[in-house]
């Protein structure tokens, strides 16, 4: 078992941890939401920057602690589906799309 809290909370994890959090209340779907990491807009140019000043070292260090990462869902918020008299709960699985770069995190092509 994991962390648990009653929302609205805030939890810290490591940068690198992928996990699903499950949120439920009497009465209530349950709903399940998977937290993954991607490489955060920043920390993609940060990563880049490695390869012309830190090298290797730079790349491995950033990669080793995470700092290249963030995590998505990032907050993570439902609506929940009450249930309807006499129907069992069931766990809602919702994978989150992953939000357009921002013009300013994409690479113009040359």
């Amino acid at each position: 078992m994991g962390f648990s809290c009653v929302t609205p909370c805030t939890l810290q994890t490591s940068r690198k941890d992928e996990f699903s959090v499950l949120i439920s209340k009497p009465g209530y779907h349950t709903v399940e939401v998977p937290v993954r990491t991607q490489v955060a807009g920043a920390g993609a140019a940060g990563f880049a920057g490695n390869i012309i000043l830190g090298g290797v070292v730079g790349m491995a260090a950033d990669a080793a602690t995470g700092a290249t990462l963030e995590h998505f869902p990032n907050p993570v918020t439902v609506t929940l589906t009450p249930l309807k008299k006499g129907e069992p709960d069931t766990v809602i699985k919702i994978i989150p799309e992953p939000p357009a770069p921002k013009p300013e995190e994409v690479s113009p092509r040359t």
